[in-house]
């Protein structure tokens, strides 16, 4: 259902509130530049730090701008069961085309408690469901076999997997099949998880460099292998030096250097230290970027 180069796109601020004017900005931005889906509200985009009114505008804008020209899928998770089914029912409405669910992070549900709080929002909620398993973030990680069962629900059609772990990867597509939506979570690990049956990537670095990162998806799925690889390997500084903090940090620094954003964070998030600012801004010298 989903396919190809998906940016986790940023939450742009001014002055305290969601920058709507560079919001719709940095949307056209990758429609230009070829994206095949745009991601609102995930890690990336700072769903953590919005409030409930600030997330569904962000949705908002980004269903209207978008325009049905590319797939929507928005971000709508949380630890909470009934918060999930809010956000998910708000998407739905306001016409995204799918959600992006993350695992209940802090209170660390079993694998069973897992299987029941996705099968209550898929048997609730009329809409394509992607799950995402990022135990790095989560502190659980939602293993093959559950993911299996879930997949046999109608409206789950996909995972974000981003333990950056092949073995799981492979077992993952191994149990659930080819006609479920596997797609990397982790930038270093795109090119590989495509060659074992995956779709596509949910990408930080597509932010910056949403044509390269079509144009990787679109070689190899043309069949043109070493096109592919090489666009993996001039991209892989520039996804290291995404992760040279706490993502979103390094992309927002990197986006703003670009001018096109502001610098803006929400508080526990903090501006980068300047020494890894100065190894940003020479990743990005070095790629052509500023």
């Amino acid at each position: 259902m989903f396919k190809g180069s998906m940016v986790a796109i940023v939450t742009p601020f001014k002055s305290g509130a969601v920058d709507e004017k560079a919001l719709g900005d940095l949307i056209e931005f990758h429609i230009k530049n070829g994206t095949d889906v745009i991601v609102p509200c995930g890690t990336t985009g700072e769903s953590a730090t919005l409030t409930h009114e600030e997330h569904h505008r962000v949705v908002e804008i980004t269903v209207k701008t978008v325009n049905k020209r590319i797939p929507v899928i928005a971000g709508a998770g949380s630890n909470s069961t009934s918060e999930t089914l809010e956000l998910t029912n708000y998407a739905r409405k306001a016409g995204a085309d799918g959600v992006l669910l993350i695992t209940p992070y802090y209170n660390k549900p079993t694998q069973e408690g897992l299987y029941q709080h996705f099968k209550k929002v898929a048997e609730s909620v009329d809409i394509p469901i992607v799950l995402y398993n990022v135990p790095g973030r989560t502190s659980v990680n939602m293993l093959p076999p559950t993911v299996a069962r879930l997949r046999t629900i109608k409206n789950i059609v996909g995972i974000k997997e981003a333990t950056g772990d092949m073995k799981q990867a492979s077992e993952l597509i191994r149990l659930c099949g080819r006609d479920f939506d596997v797609i990397s979570g982790d930038d270093f690990t795109t090119l590989p998880m495509l060659h074992l049956g995956g779709v596509g990537a949910i990408s930080v670095t597509a932010n910056v460099a949403p044509a390269d990162a079509a144009a990787m998806f679109d070689a190899f799925f043309a069949g043109k292998m070493a096109e592919a690889l090489r666009l993996h390997y001039k991209m892989e500084p520039l996804h290291g030096a995404m992760f040279l903090e706490t993502n979103p940090i390094p992309v927002k620094t990197a986006l703003a250097l670009m001018g096109r954003i502001g610098e803006e964070f929400r508080l526990p998030l903090c501006p980068m230290a300047d020494a890894n600012k100065e190894k940003l801004k020479k990743a990005m010298k070095e790629y052509g970027l500023i």
